[in-house]
């Protein structure tokens, strides 16, 4: 049997991606119910880390223990990636002991490798390029609350990260108008925009990208491992803060979204990402649900 991978949100198709949604939210729906659902008993998930998260940790360790399985967590000291032992061997010994493996790392070229070489589905839980796993509860969070996102107007605002390539790969494949606003230096690659088919432009300024917008996204401005940027990008991105005033330029049900770690004070205002049109501890929490979806669709 074909062993399915979870690398980008390319990895599936659209039909499949909103199955996903859809049992994320049955499956939340079981969780709040209180009803015991085990689906992966005995099964154990490895979870390498070379970059550190509270929300990826907690959330896919959770969703095992719910599921009636295991999680190991890697840390940089748990392990030899990349380090002393090939990538390669670290795939084949890993795949030959666990279920499926999550990864969180640096380079996309190291997660592709790993893959290349494991007996079973790997998951990006990170990397440089992408992030589709938060692009699976920011899915779930805009169904919940608005409906289905196709034809919807999406704005991006603030760094052409990881987060922004997946908002671009999430605009083609869920149907729906993404528009980046984003400093010169700090554009998207242009490659992933332009495999976006036409569903991602860059706007000249956050007020165009925002104008008339159903969902507002925005990140940090220096992610993990730019801390020695954070003096040149806070003058880089000084007018890209998402604030009340930005807001207004949207729609009036739009909803404000954020991967958190949040920054009150830069990349968004405390009083967007604290008021009524912010939906992001909803975002954060469903960060399990769909990924319990993805774990039971690839390995359940």
């Amino acid at each position: 049997m074909t062993v399915r991978h979870f690398l980008t949100l390319n990895d599936l198709s659209r039909d499949e991606l909103r199955g996903l949604i859809q049992r994320a939210i049955e499956l939340k729906a079981k969780q709040k119910a209180g009803e015991i659902f085990e689906p992966l008993k005995n099964k154990v998930l490895g979870m390498v880390f070379e970059k550190s998260s509270t929300r990826t940790r907690v959330s896919f360790e959770t969703g095992m223990t719910q599921f009636g399985g295991h999680a190991i967590f890697l840390s940089p000291r748990d392990t030899q990636l990349g380090r002393g032992e090939p990538i390669e061997d670290s795939a084949r010994v890993l795949s030959r002991m666990v279920d499926i493996i999550m990864i969180r790392t640096y380079e996309h070229e190291k997660i592709q490798l790993f893959t290349d070489h494991s007996q079973v589905p790997v998951i990006n839980a990170l990397t440089n390029e992408y992030h589709p796993c938060q692009l699976l509860a920011d899915m779930q969070t805009y169904f919940e609350h608005r409906g289905d996102i196709a034809g919807k107007r999406v704005a991006w605002i603030g760094d052409g990260n990881n987060m922004s390539h997946s908002y671009i790969n999430a605009a083609k494949q869920f149907d729906f108008q993404l528009r980046i606003a984003a400093p010169e230096g700090y554009l998207p690659d242009a490659q992933i925009l332009a495999a976006g088919d036409g569903h991602a432009t860059l706007a000249e300024s956050p007020h165009a990208a925002v104008e008339n917008a159903d969902l507002v996204v925005t990140d940090v401005w220096a992610s993990m491992g730019q801390e020695e940027e954070q003096a040149a990008r806070e003058l880089a991105f000084a007018n890209y803060q998402v604030n009340a005033d930005l807001m207004r330029l949207a729609k009036t049900d739009a909803l404000f979204m954020h991967c958190l770690p949040a920054h009150r004070g830069e990349e968004v205002a405390a009083d967007v990402i604290d008021g009524p049109q912010s939906v992001v501890w909803d975002e954060a929490e469903n960060r399990l649900h769909s990924q319990k979806a993805l774990l039971e669709f690839l390995i359940g």
